[in-house]
Protein backbone atom coordinates (compact mmCIF):
# COMPACT_ATOMS: atom_id res chain seq x y z
CA UNK A 1 0.00 0.00 0.00
CA UNK A 2 1.42 3.37 -1.04
CA UNK A 3 0.18 6.83 -1.98
CA UNK A 4 -0.53 5.80 -5.57
CA UNK A 5 -2.68 2.84 -4.54
CA UNK A 6 -4.49 4.98 -1.96
CA UNK A 7 -5.32 7.62 -4.56
CA UNK A 8 -6.47 4.92 -6.94
CA UNK A 9 -8.85 3.65 -4.25
CA UNK A 10 -10.06 7.17 -3.46
CA UNK A 11 -10.86 7.71 -7.15
CA UNK A 12 -13.63 5.15 -6.70
CA UNK A 13 -15.21 7.01 -3.75
CA UNK A 14 -18.35 8.87 -4.87
CA UNK A 15 -19.16 12.00 -2.88
CA UNK A 16 -22.70 11.50 -1.47
CA UNK A 17 -23.64 15.17 -1.86
CA UNK A 18 -22.05 15.98 -5.23
CA UNK A 19 -22.47 12.60 -6.93
CA UNK A 20 -18.94 12.44 -8.36
CA UNK A 21 -15.65 10.86 -7.31
CA UNK A 22 -13.58 12.91 -4.91
CA UNK A 23 -10.35 12.75 -6.94
CA UNK A 24 -11.78 14.13 -10.19
CA UNK A 25 -13.55 16.82 -8.17
CA UNK A 26 -10.20 17.84 -6.57
CA UNK A 27 -11.37 17.22 -3.03
CA UNK A 28 -8.30 15.21 -1.96
CA UNK A 29 -5.79 17.71 -0.63
CA UNK A 30 -3.15 15.33 0.71
CA UNK A 31 -2.47 11.65 1.40
CA UNK A 32 0.06 10.28 3.91
CA UNK A 33 0.81 6.55 4.22
CA UNK A 34 2.81 5.07 7.12
CA UNK A 35 2.72 1.30 7.02
CA UNK A 36 -0.93 0.31 7.47
CA UNK A 37 -1.97 3.79 8.69
CA UNK A 38 -3.41 6.29 6.21
CA UNK A 39 -4.13 9.98 6.71
CA UNK A 40 -6.38 11.62 4.13
CA UNK A 41 -7.00 15.36 4.05
CA UNK A 42 -10.22 16.32 2.28
CA UNK A 43 -11.36 19.77 1.11
CA UNK A 44 -15.12 20.20 1.59
CA UNK A 45 -16.19 22.66 -1.15
CA UNK A 46 -18.81 24.59 0.84
CA UNK A 47 -19.81 25.35 4.43
CA UNK A 48 -23.35 24.30 3.49
CA UNK A 49 -22.29 20.68 2.93
CA UNK A 50 -24.81 18.56 4.92
CA UNK A 51 -23.51 17.07 8.16
CA UNK A 52 -25.00 13.60 7.58
CA UNK A 53 -23.48 13.38 4.12
CA UNK A 54 -20.10 14.48 5.50
CA UNK A 55 -20.22 11.48 7.85
CA UNK A 56 -21.26 9.26 4.95
CA UNK A 57 -18.30 10.53 2.93
CA UNK A 58 -15.91 9.72 5.76
CA UNK A 59 -17.34 6.19 6.04
CA UNK A 60 -16.98 5.63 2.29
CA UNK A 61 -13.33 6.73 2.41
CA UNK A 62 -12.61 4.46 5.37
CA UNK A 63 -14.26 1.49 3.69
CA UNK A 64 -12.44 2.03 0.37
CA UNK A 65 -9.04 2.16 2.08
CA UNK A 66 -9.69 -0.75 4.43
CA UNK A 67 -10.42 -2.86 1.35
CA UNK A 68 -6.85 -2.31 0.12
CA UNK A 69 -5.26 -3.14 3.47
CA UNK A 70 -5.41 -0.02 5.65
CA UNK A 71 -5.81 -0.82 9.35
CA UNK A 72 -6.23 2.73 10.61
CA UNK A 73 -7.76 5.47 8.46
CA UNK A 74 -7.83 9.09 9.63
CA UNK A 75 -9.91 11.54 7.61
CA UNK A 76 -9.33 15.23 8.24
CA UNK A 77 -11.75 17.65 6.57
CA UNK A 78 -11.28 21.33 5.84
CA UNK A 79 -13.87 23.64 4.32
CA UNK A 80 -12.58 25.59 1.32
CA UNK A 81 -15.31 27.37 -0.64
CA UNK A 82 -14.68 26.70 -4.31
CA UNK A 83 -15.20 29.33 -7.00
CA UNK A 84 -14.38 30.05 -10.61
CA UNK A 85 -11.89 32.94 -10.97
CA UNK A 86 -13.28 35.92 -12.84
CA UNK A 87 -12.16 36.47 -16.43
CA UNK A 88 -10.15 39.62 -17.02
CA UNK A 89 -13.11 41.52 -18.47
CA UNK A 90 -15.26 40.92 -15.36
CA UNK A 91 -12.85 41.66 -12.52
CA UNK A 92 -14.62 44.73 -11.11
CA UNK A 93 -15.77 42.84 -7.98
CA UNK A 94 -13.06 42.22 -5.38
CA UNK A 95 -13.54 39.90 -2.39
CA UNK A 96 -16.69 37.79 -2.92
CA UNK A 97 -15.98 34.34 -4.36
CA UNK A 98 -19.44 33.40 -5.64
CA UNK A 99 -22.29 35.70 -6.68
CA UNK A 100 -25.77 34.20 -6.31
CA UNK A 101 -28.61 36.02 -8.06
CA UNK A 102 -32.14 35.64 -6.70
CA UNK A 103 -34.61 36.45 -9.45
CA UNK A 104 -38.27 36.27 -10.39
CA UNK A 105 -40.25 36.79 -13.54
CA UNK A 106 -42.77 39.06 -11.81
CA UNK A 107 -43.12 41.02 -8.62
CA UNK A 108 -44.96 39.94 -5.49
CA UNK A 109 -43.76 36.34 -5.40
CA UNK A 110 -41.52 36.70 -2.34
CA UNK A 111 -38.19 37.06 -4.12
CA UNK A 112 -36.70 39.40 -1.52
CA UNK A 113 -37.92 37.16 1.29
CA UNK A 114 -36.08 34.24 -0.30
CA UNK A 115 -32.96 36.36 -0.90
CA UNK A 116 -32.75 37.55 2.72
CA UNK A 117 -33.36 34.14 4.24
CA UNK A 118 -31.03 32.46 1.74
CA UNK A 119 -28.22 34.84 2.74
CA UNK A 120 -28.87 34.29 6.45
CA UNK A 121 -29.09 30.53 5.93
CA UNK A 122 -25.72 30.44 4.15
CA UNK A 123 -24.29 32.46 7.01
CA UNK A 124 -25.79 30.09 9.57
CA UNK A 125 -24.13 27.20 7.72
CA UNK A 126 -20.83 28.96 8.50
CA UNK A 127 -20.09 30.91 5.33
CA UNK A 128 -19.08 34.58 5.06
CA UNK A 129 -21.98 36.25 3.26
CA UNK A 130 -22.94 39.63 1.82
CA UNK A 131 -26.27 40.84 0.45
CA UNK A 132 -26.59 43.29 -2.44
CA UNK A 133 -30.02 44.84 -2.91
CA UNK A 134 -29.96 45.31 -6.68
CA UNK A 135 -33.70 46.08 -6.83
CA UNK A 136 -32.94 49.73 -7.46
CA UNK A 137 -36.54 50.86 -8.01
CA UNK A 138 -38.09 48.95 -5.12
CA UNK A 139 -35.44 48.34 -2.44
CA UNK A 140 -37.03 46.31 0.36
CA UNK A 141 -33.96 44.77 1.98
CA UNK A 142 -33.46 47.61 4.54
CA UNK A 143 -37.03 47.06 5.80
CA UNK A 144 -36.72 43.28 5.87
CA UNK A 145 -33.49 43.36 7.88
CA UNK A 146 -34.39 46.18 10.27
CA UNK A 147 -32.03 48.64 11.93
CA UNK A 148 -28.39 47.81 11.14
CA UNK A 149 -25.92 47.03 13.89
CA UNK A 150 -23.46 49.16 11.91
CA UNK A 151 -24.75 51.64 9.30
CA UNK A 152 -23.17 52.03 5.87
CA UNK A 153 -20.37 54.62 5.75
CA UNK A 154 -17.44 55.89 3.70
CA UNK A 155 -13.80 55.00 4.38
CA UNK A 156 -10.84 57.37 4.28
CA UNK A 157 -10.06 56.31 0.71
CA UNK A 158 -13.67 57.09 -0.34
CA UNK A 159 -14.71 53.45 -0.53
CA UNK A 160 -18.18 52.44 0.68
CA UNK A 161 -18.31 50.39 3.86
CA UNK A 162 -21.41 48.15 3.79
CA UNK A 163 -23.90 48.13 6.63
CA UNK A 164 -24.02 45.16 8.99
CA UNK A 165 -27.45 43.58 9.44
CA UNK A 166 -27.81 40.34 11.39
CA UNK A 167 -24.09 39.78 10.77
CA UNK A 168 -24.49 40.22 6.98
CA UNK A 169 -22.64 42.84 4.96
CA UNK A 170 -25.43 44.69 3.13
CA UNK A 171 -25.66 47.45 0.51
CA UNK A 172 -28.89 48.93 -0.84
CA UNK A 173 -29.89 52.09 -2.64
CA UNK A 174 -32.46 52.33 0.16
CA UNK A 175 -29.65 53.42 2.48
CA UNK A 176 -29.01 56.54 0.42
CA UNK A 177 -32.47 57.81 -0.55
CA UNK A 178 -35.48 58.72 1.56
CA UNK A 179 -37.81 55.73 1.86
CA UNK A 180 -40.72 57.80 0.51
CA UNK A 181 -38.70 59.06 -2.45
CA UNK A 182 -39.13 57.37 -5.84
CA UNK A 183 -36.01 56.37 -7.76
CA UNK A 184 -36.64 57.60 -11.32
CA UNK A 185 -33.52 56.71 -13.29
CA UNK A 186 -32.71 55.70 -16.83
CA UNK A 187 -30.67 52.62 -17.68
CA UNK A 188 -27.21 54.28 -17.80
CA UNK A 189 -27.67 55.68 -14.27
CA UNK A 190 -28.63 52.24 -12.97
CA UNK A 191 -25.56 50.77 -14.66
CA UNK A 192 -23.26 53.34 -13.00
CA UNK A 193 -24.83 52.68 -9.60
CA UNK A 194 -24.24 48.95 -9.93
CA UNK A 195 -20.65 49.61 -10.98
CA UNK A 196 -20.20 51.62 -7.79
CA UNK A 197 -21.88 49.01 -5.58
CA UNK A 198 -19.65 46.30 -7.04
CA UNK A 199 -16.34 48.08 -7.50
CA UNK A 200 -16.36 50.77 -4.80
CA UNK A 201 -17.84 48.78 -1.89
CA UNK A 202 -15.34 47.23 0.50
CA UNK A 203 -16.97 43.78 0.66
CA UNK A 204 -13.93 42.04 2.09
CA UNK A 205 -13.47 38.29 1.71
CA UNK A 206 -16.87 36.64 1.22
CA UNK A 207 -17.82 33.10 0.28
CA UNK A 208 -21.13 34.25 -1.23
CA UNK A 209 -22.64 37.54 -2.30
CA UNK A 210 -26.42 37.17 -2.67
CA UNK A 211 -27.98 39.66 -5.13
CA UNK A 212 -31.67 40.45 -4.84
CA UNK A 213 -32.59 41.36 -8.42
CA UNK A 214 -35.63 43.37 -9.52
CA UNK A 215 -38.43 41.34 -11.14
CA UNK A 216 -38.44 40.84 -14.89
CA UNK A 217 -35.67 40.98 -17.47
CA UNK A 218 -34.35 44.53 -17.55
CA UNK A 219 -31.32 46.78 -17.22
CA UNK A 220 -30.12 45.48 -13.83
CA UNK A 221 -29.94 41.87 -14.97
CA UNK A 222 -28.08 42.81 -18.15
CA UNK A 223 -25.68 45.15 -16.34
CA UNK A 224 -24.77 42.54 -13.72
CA UNK A 225 -24.16 39.90 -16.38
CA UNK A 226 -21.80 42.29 -18.16
CA UNK A 227 -19.94 43.49 -15.06
CA UNK A 228 -19.29 40.34 -13.00
CA UNK A 229 -19.34 36.56 -13.27
CA UNK A 230 -22.48 35.17 -11.60
CA UNK A 231 -22.22 31.65 -10.21
CA UNK A 232 -25.90 31.05 -10.81
CA UNK A 233 -29.46 32.17 -10.28
CA UNK A 234 -32.15 30.95 -7.91
CA UNK A 235 -35.53 31.49 -9.56
CA UNK A 236 -38.53 32.22 -7.31
CA UNK A 237 -42.10 31.57 -8.38
CA UNK A 238 -45.55 30.98 -6.97
CA UNK A 239 -47.51 27.91 -8.11
CA UNK A 240 -50.06 29.57 -10.39
CA UNK A 241 -49.64 29.65 -14.16
CA UNK A 242 -49.39 33.45 -14.47
CA UNK A 243 -46.21 33.36 -12.39
CA UNK A 244 -44.78 30.29 -14.11
CA UNK A 245 -45.06 31.92 -17.55
CA UNK A 246 -42.96 34.88 -16.42
CA UNK A 247 -40.32 32.64 -14.82
CA UNK A 248 -39.89 30.84 -18.15
CA UNK A 249 -39.01 34.21 -19.71
CA UNK A 250 -36.55 34.92 -16.91
CA UNK A 251 -34.86 31.55 -17.42
CA UNK A 252 -34.57 32.24 -21.15
CA UNK A 253 -32.93 35.59 -20.41
CA UNK A 254 -30.33 34.04 -18.08
CA UNK A 255 -29.55 31.38 -20.67
CA UNK A 256 -28.86 34.09 -23.26
CA UNK A 257 -26.34 35.80 -20.98
CA UNK A 258 -24.81 32.44 -19.98
CA UNK A 259 -25.80 32.49 -16.31
CA UNK A 260 -26.64 28.98 -15.03
CA UNK A 261 -29.95 28.34 -13.28
CA UNK A 262 -29.15 26.76 -9.91
CA UNK A 263 -32.72 25.82 -9.10
CA UNK A 264 -36.33 26.88 -8.63
CA UNK A 265 -38.09 27.73 -5.36
CA UNK A 266 -41.88 27.62 -5.15
CA UNK A 267 -43.00 30.24 -2.64
CA UNK A 268 -46.52 30.51 -1.14
CA UNK A 269 -46.91 26.86 -2.07
CA UNK A 270 -49.78 26.15 0.32
CA UNK A 271 -51.28 27.21 3.62
CA UNK A 272 -51.40 24.90 6.62
CA UNK A 273 -53.78 25.90 9.40
CA UNK A 274 -51.79 25.97 12.66
CA UNK A 275 -54.91 25.04 14.67
CA UNK A 276 -56.30 22.03 12.79
CA UNK A 277 -53.55 21.14 10.32
CA UNK A 278 -55.81 21.54 7.27
CA UNK A 279 -53.87 22.38 4.10
CA UNK A 280 -55.27 24.76 1.49
CA UNK A 281 -53.58 25.30 -1.89
CA UNK A 282 -54.56 28.95 -2.25
CA UNK A 283 -52.43 29.66 -5.34
CA UNK A 284 -52.63 26.14 -6.80
CA UNK A 285 -49.71 23.79 -6.11
CA UNK A 286 -46.80 22.09 -7.83
CA UNK A 287 -46.21 24.61 -10.62
CA UNK A 288 -42.59 25.20 -9.63
CA UNK A 289 -41.74 21.49 -9.55
CA UNK A 290 -43.36 20.91 -12.95
CA UNK A 291 -41.44 23.86 -14.41
CA UNK A 292 -38.15 22.51 -13.06
CA UNK A 293 -38.83 19.17 -14.75
CA UNK A 294 -39.75 20.87 -18.03
CA UNK A 295 -36.64 23.07 -18.21
CA UNK A 296 -34.31 20.42 -16.78
CA UNK A 297 -33.11 22.19 -13.64
CA UNK A 298 -33.20 21.37 -9.93
CA UNK A 299 -36.26 21.99 -7.77
CA UNK A 300 -35.05 23.36 -4.45
CA UNK A 301 -38.30 23.08 -2.52
CA UNK A 302 -41.58 24.61 -1.41
CA UNK A 303 -42.10 27.47 1.03
CA UNK A 304 -45.65 27.58 2.45
CA UNK A 305 -47.59 30.67 3.43
CA UNK A 306 -46.56 31.36 7.02
CA UNK A 307 -47.50 34.42 9.05
CA UNK A 308 -44.14 34.23 10.85
CA UNK A 309 -42.31 34.64 7.53
CA UNK A 310 -44.50 37.62 6.63
CA UNK A 311 -44.22 39.19 10.07
CA UNK A 312 -40.47 38.66 10.14
CA UNK A 313 -40.06 40.51 6.85
CA UNK A 314 -42.19 43.43 8.04
CA UNK A 315 -40.55 43.62 11.47
CA UNK A 316 -36.97 43.35 10.21
CA UNK A 317 -36.34 39.96 11.83
CA UNK A 318 -36.42 37.21 9.14
CA UNK A 319 -37.55 33.74 10.21
CA UNK A 320 -33.99 32.39 10.05
CA UNK A 321 -33.13 34.87 12.82
CA UNK A 322 -36.41 34.86 14.77
CA UNK A 323 -37.24 31.11 14.67
CA UNK A 324 -34.05 29.34 13.53
CA UNK A 325 -35.30 25.89 14.58
CA UNK A 326 -38.74 26.18 12.99
CA UNK A 327 -39.79 23.93 10.12
CA UNK A 328 -39.76 26.74 7.57
CA UNK A 329 -36.38 28.04 8.73
CA UNK A 330 -35.09 24.51 8.10
CA UNK A 331 -36.59 24.70 4.60
CA UNK A 332 -34.48 27.79 3.88
CA UNK A 333 -31.42 26.04 5.32
CA UNK A 334 -32.03 23.15 2.94
CA UNK A 335 -32.47 25.51 -0.02
CA UNK A 336 -29.18 27.24 0.87
CA UNK A 337 -27.41 23.88 1.04
CA UNK A 338 -28.78 22.81 -2.35
CA UNK A 339 -27.77 26.12 -3.97
CA UNK A 340 -24.25 25.99 -2.52
CA UNK A 341 -23.77 22.35 -3.56
CA UNK A 342 -24.98 23.14 -7.08
CA UNK A 343 -22.45 25.98 -7.35
CA UNK A 344 -19.69 23.68 -6.06
CA UNK A 345 -20.65 20.96 -8.55
CA UNK A 346 -20.65 23.45 -11.44
CA UNK A 347 -17.21 24.77 -10.48
CA UNK A 348 -15.59 21.39 -9.81
CA UNK A 349 -16.90 19.87 -13.02
CA UNK A 350 -14.88 22.41 -15.01
CA UNK A 351 -11.09 22.38 -15.48
CA UNK A 352 -9.29 24.39 -12.84
CA UNK A 353 -8.45 27.85 -14.14
CA UNK A 354 -5.88 30.27 -12.82
CA UNK A 355 -6.93 33.94 -12.52
CA UNK A 356 -3.81 34.86 -14.52
CA UNK A 357 -4.90 32.62 -17.36
CA UNK A 358 -8.47 33.90 -17.46
CA UNK A 359 -9.17 35.33 -20.89
CA UNK A 360 -11.90 37.30 -22.56
CA UNK A 361 -14.37 35.05 -24.32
Amino acid sequence: MNEASVREALAKVIDPALGHDIVTFRMVRNVEVQGEDVLVKIDIPTHAYPVLQRRELQQRIEKALQEIGAKRVTVVTNVETVFQPAPSDKAVLKGPKNVVAVAAGKGGVGKSTVAVNLALALQRHGAKVGLLDADVFGPSIPTMLGTPEVPASASKDSRIIPAIHQGLKVISVGFFVDKDEAVVWRGPMVHRLLQQFLGDVDWGELDYLVCDLPPGTGDVQLSLSQLIPIAGSVMVTTPQEVSIVDVVKGIAMFEKVEIPILGIVENMSYYKCPACGHMDEIFSHGGGKRLAQEVGCDFFGEIPIDTRIRFGGDAGVPIIASSPDSENAMRFMDIASKAALKIASNVLSKPKRSPRLAVIK
